[in-house]
């Protein structure tokens, strides 16, 4: 019975996020009809306690990262910078390669480290152009964005910086660049599979003569100015926000320390205010990264910007919020769901599986599917599990870097369900609804979860790592 009762609020949830409800709104509902059904004592303290605790924490955190990566897009598009590089990127690639653009501009941003809700704000002003230039379905965005910033540069490819990557090092002992080539086989498997899909998506719509669309939300502005930026200039503020993003995460915990405290300046005695500098300081580096490049567009196009930014700025501010709001609440749900007796029958459940590699794999996807989190998913079951993974890869004499990979990829497999937070940012800025959009989110999604398997099966059959 625990167990139906989380997986119909799990099954609720997607079903009124799919038909364009508030998860805002539902979320809570569905986390404390949830509780309602097991203890109904709990309901208050759960949801004060829990609920709203891990919500305004996610706020607290991430709200910053938000806004400015809203105001970051908006600048970029207001500027006229995203036309500049749509133009030039079609003059290199040609129009029928608009979706490999979006999709390496997105896997570079997000290799350098940049969050992927970020990446979502900057990216999509450019992609909504060149697809419009290019007559390809607005409602193909999404995926392409998601491919390009959900998949490969997220957990797969050795090195990156995404939070997915960096969780199993404290379980396993290991670097972010663990077995690099099964990153690298999982990688490319993503990318061709991927890209494969949404050309065969565009050639379906471009056959039954269906365009870019009309009558659509969250237009970016049309830029009025005919003459464009220099194209290397217009990509500038992109290139500084990875590159000054990469030098802040590693200058910061040397400037601050491990913790930083302070004492207010207010009358009488106040205890001192200690930061976690650790904790922190990648979230700084993005800030400090965005803040860098909403600078350098004022430097090259103030005049064009300042005219249109005081209401420009008002709907990034708007997009922030809801965004924001959307993921902070799923973020509410997930840790509810997590502390359900329900749930725990579901992650003992999965440790019968008998081979290391798989019952890892399935574990932990399983498990970010339910809280609709990669790294929540990933960081409960590696907490509860890591132990039992590294004693039965040990026995069977599977290194413990194929365990970190496995893990990290494993996390960016079924994360993306419907009730997904980052789905339901990506849609809210590209101005989509499920609907129309998710299908080919959850073929991506289905494409990354083989292709953890996929490398399952090259360690086995070639020994590779």
């Amino acid at each position: 019975m625990d167990f139906l009762i989380v997986l119909g609020a799990l099954c609720f949830l997607m079903f009124v996020a799919y038909r364009g409800y508030s998860v805002i709104l539902f979320a809570p509902i569905a986390a404390l009809g949830a509780v309602l059904l097991t203890d109904p004592s709990l309901v208050a303290p759960m949801f004060t306690g829990l609920f709203m605790d891990k919500m305004v924490g996610f706020v607290k955190l991430y709200f910053p990262v938000f806004l400015l990566g809203a105001v970051f897009g908006k600048v970029i598009e207001l500027s006229g910078f995203s036309k500049a590089i749509v133009s030039s990127v079609i003059n290199m690639l040609g129009r029928e390669r608009a979706m490999l653009s979006i999709v390496a501009v997105c896997g570079l941003l997000t290799y350098f480290g940049v969050s992927l809700f970020v990446v979502v704000f900057a990216v999509y002003p450019f992609a909504a152009e060149l697809f419009r230039q290019s007559d390809i379905p607005k409602r193909l965005i999404p995926g392409t964005i998601a491919l390009g910033a959900f998949t490969f540069t997220m957990d797969s490819l050795p090195g990156t910086p995404q939070i997915q990557n960096i969780i199993p090092t404290t379980f396993f002992k290991t670097n972010i660049y663990a077995a690099p080539t099964l990153g690298i086989i999982g990688a490319v498997f993503i990318i061709v599979c991927g890209l494969s899909y949404l050309e065969w998506r565009r050639r379906q719509a471009a056959r039954a003569g269906e365009g870019y669309g009309t009558d659509l939300v969250n237009e970016p502005e049309p830029f009025e100015h005919e003459k464009l930026a220099n194209p290397l200039i217009a990509i500038l503020p992109l290139v500084l926000v990875g590159v000054t993003n990469w030098a802040f995460t590693r200058l910061i915990p040397e400037v601050y320390g491990k913790s930083h405290s302070f004492i207010p300046a207010v009358v009488g005695k106040a205890a001192p205010v200690v930061q976690d500098v650790t904790k922190i300081a990648a979230i700084w580096a993005v800030e400090g990264a965005l803040l860098v490049g909403i600078l350098t567009v004022f430097v090259f196009a103030g005049k064009t910007v300042v005219s249109k930014f005081a209401e420009g700025s008002k709907s990034a501010i708007a997009g922030a919020l809801l965004a924001s709001m959307n993921t902070a609440s799923e973020y509410g749900f997930g840790a509810v769901i997590a502390a359900m007796p329900g749930f725990l029958v579901v992650a003992n459940a999965l440790t019968a599986i008998p081979n290391p590699l798989i019952n890892e794999a399935i574990t932990v996807t399983s498990l970010a599917g339910i809280t609709g989190s990669a790294s929540g998913g990933m960081s409960i079951a590696l907490a509860a599990m890591a132990e039992t993974f590294i004693q039965n890869a040990q026995a069977a004499g599977i290194p413990l870097e194929v365990l970190h990979r496995v893990a990290s990829m494993a996390s960016g497999g079924m994360d993306t369900l419907p009730h997904n937070g980052a789905v339901i940012t990506l849609l809210a800025v590209t101005g989509l609804t499920h609907r129309v959009a998710y299908k080919d989110i959850f073929a991506i999604t289905l494409i990354k979860t083989a292709a953890v398997f996929v490398v399952i099966a090259a360690f086995y059959l070639f020994g590779i790592v």
